[in-house]
C-alpha cells in the first residue's frame, strides 16, 4: 500500500500527472467562469470571476476547455455522463445556449417543465404546474392574478432577490424588443382579455402579453436584469442536456470596462448606475467624469472576493 501511495504521489507531482489531475477537476468537479455581460446585474457583475460546481445537476459529458470538443460519447443521450438533479426554480444556473452550444450563459431559472409564463412590460407572471392550490398556499394574495381561467404569480422572485430589476440601459425595454421581433422570439404574442395590461397592435390583431408553456425536462432562463438580458424569451427554453452547473463563489472581481462602454454603450451596453456612483455630482457625459472613471477603472472589488453566490443573491445591491 505504501509503495502504491508513493508511486501515486510521484505521478501527481509530475507534469503529466498535474495536467491529468487538473483536467479531471475541470471535467467532473469545478470550473472557472467569468461574467461577460450585464444580464445578471446587480446579483452578478461584469468582471466577476467565479467557480462553478459542475456536479450540482449530475456530471455533464466531459469536453476539452475552450474548444468545446466532447472527449466521450453522450452515452445517456442527455448530455450527462451521470444523471443528477434538475435545476429548480430560483436557481442561478450555468448552461450552454441552445443557439450556440459552445457559448455558456449564466441566468436564473424562472420556470421548469409544465410551468406556463405570461410576460408583459415589467411583469413576469408564472402559473406553476402544481396548480392553483399550490399557488394560493405558497404566495400572498397581493402577488396572485387571475387570467385564462387560472392563477398566476406576478414576479414571484423579485421580492426575495433584491438584484432582480427592470432597469434598461437604452431607450426602451425588453417588452418593446419582443414586440419589434415577435416573429423571431420564443414566446407567442397573445391577447388575454382578463389581463390588466396595455394593448398593442400585432398586424391585424391586438396583443397585450407573450405566452410560453415550458416543455418537460426543459428550463426557462431569464437574467435578473430583465430589460438587459438576452435569454430564453428570445432564443428558447434550455434542455437538461445543456445544463453545466451552478455558480459557487467568486474568487476575483474587477471593474475593467472602458468609459465609452459604460457611458455610451460602445461595445457592450452602458451602465449609468455605476457611473453615477463614481462621478457623483459630475455630468456623466463630460471629460471630468471620464477622468474620474479612468482613475476608478481596473479597481478590484475586494468586497466580492471569495463570496458565496447563494449568500450574495439575498443582499441589497450597492
Amino acid at each position: 500500500m505504501k509503495n502504491f501511495l508513493y508511486k501515486l504521489y510521484n505521478f501527481s507531482t509530475s507534469w503529466t500527472g498535474t495536467i491529468i489531475i487538473v483536467l479531471l477537476v475541470i471535467f467532473f468537479g469545478v470550473q472557472s467562469f467569468v461574467i461577460p455581460s450585464g444580464s445578471m446585474k446587480r446579483t452578478l457583475l461584469i468582471g466577476d470571476f467565479l467557480f462553478a460546481k459542475k456536479f450540482s445537476y449530475g456530471i455533464s459529458t466531459p469536453e476539452l476547455p475552450l474548444v468545446g470538443i466532447k472527449i466521450l460519447p453522450d452515452f445517456n443521450g442527455n448530455g450527462h455522463l451521470i444523471e443528477g438533479n434538475r435545476p429548480k426554480r430560483e436557481d442561478i444556473v450555468i448552461f450552454y445556449v441552445p443557439t450556440n452550444k459552445k457559448q455558456h450563459f449564466v441566468k436564473r431559472c424562472v420556470a421548469v417543465g409544465g410551468d406556463e409564463i405570461l410576460y408583459y412590460d415589467k411583469h413576469l407572471l408564472i402559473h406553476f404546474h402544481e396548480g392553483d392550490e399550490y399557488i394560493k398556499k405558497n404566495y400572498p394574495a397581493k402577488k396572485i392574478k387571475k387570467a385564462m381561467g387560472k392563477l398566476w404569480v406576478d414576479n414571484p422572485y423579485k421580492d426575495k432577490y433584491p438584484g432582480i430589476q427592470y432597469k434598461p440601459e437604452y431607450n426602451g425595454n425588453s417588452f418593446m424588443l419582443m414586440q419589434f421581433n415577435s416573429n423571431k422570439i420564443d414566446m407567442k404574442p397573445v391577447y388575454v382579455e382578463d389581463l390588466d395590461a396595455p394593448v398593442s397592435n400585432y398586424g391585424i390583431r391586438p396583443i397585450n402579453a407573450f405566452y410560453k408553456k415550458v416543455s418537460p425536462d426543459h428550463f426557462y432562463m431569464i437574467g435578473d436584469n430583465r430589460d438587459n438580458s438576452d435569454d430564453s424569451r428570445f432564443w428558447g427554453e434550455v434542455p437538461y442536456s445543456l445544463i453545466i452547473g451552478k455558480p459557487w463563489f467568486t474568487y476575483f472581481s474587477i471593474e475593467y470596462r472602458s468609459y465609452e462602454r459604460v457611458a455610451k454603450g460602445i461595445g457592450g451596453g452602458r451602465d449609468w448606475q455605476t457611473l453615477k456612483k463614481v462621478c457623483k455630482d459630475t455630468p456623466l457625459l463630460s471629460k471630468e467624469c471620464e477622468k474620474k472613471w479612468n482613475k476608478y477603472r481596473f479597481t478590484i472589488r475586494w468586497d466580492r472576493m471569495f463570496r458565496n453566490i447563494d449568500t450574495m443573491q439575498y443582499e441589497q445591491p450597492r
